[in-house]
């Protein structure tokens, strides 16, 4: 039953969050607080691992939230589900595309779109920024100042000319080595 209801949750996600794997992050909070799978912690920690391994970030957060409910089914019914929606509209969009591209109806629903993806992109990084600078388990808001100092020094350090020419590589294991020492 969890493999069906992954499938159906993850196909939703796919229909409705148009414009990119950041754009899915608003739809997987919600799953978080209606489902055992994942908590809004760890969906910090599934962007992370979703930005900073191959692939689609979409994909790899639909592939890590299935693993994480169901094993390697649950990850292939998370994905699947994830990625059905576009298939199925690619085909019928390529169908008919002739017909349609300079359909002033089809324009109009695409500029349309724009500002909702930038709205859902705009609550992703509010809610990842909650969860990274402040505590909210408690009855207040504690701001974590520590994880705010670090940011503003990286945000720093990647102005700072001589470190603009590295390789994201290095970015990247240099978040590792700062969220090991100082336990974020």
């Amino acid at each position: 039953m969890i493999y069906l209801t992954l499938l159906c949750e993850f196909f939703k996600i796919g229909l409705f969050a148009v414009g990119g794997g950041m754009a899915t992050v608003p739809f997987l909070m919600e799953l978080a607080e209606r489902y055992p799978w994942f908590t809004p912690a760890e969906l910090a920690n599934m962007i992370a691992i979703s930005e900073s391994t191959p692939g689609p970030i979409g994909i790899n957060m639909a592939t890590y939230a299935g693993y994480n409910a169901a094993g390697f089914p649950g990850s292939l019914c998370a994905t699947f589900g994830l990625v059905a929606p576009a298939l199925i509209i690619i085909v019928i969009i390529a169908k008919f595309m002739s017909d349609f591209s300079e359909n002033k109806y089809v324009k109009g629903a695409f500029t349309g779109i724009r500002p909702m993806i930038a709205a859902l992109i705009g609550y992703a990084v509010w809610q990842i920024a909650v969860i990274t600078f402040a505590d909210t388990s408690g009855e207040k808001i504690v701001f974590r100042f520590d994880a705010i100092l670090i940011c503003t020094a990286l945000l720093i350090l990647f102005q700072w000319k001589p470190t603009k020419k590295m390789h994201p590589i290095v970015w990247i294991a240099v978040g590792a080595v700062v969220g090991i020492l100082f336990k974020l």
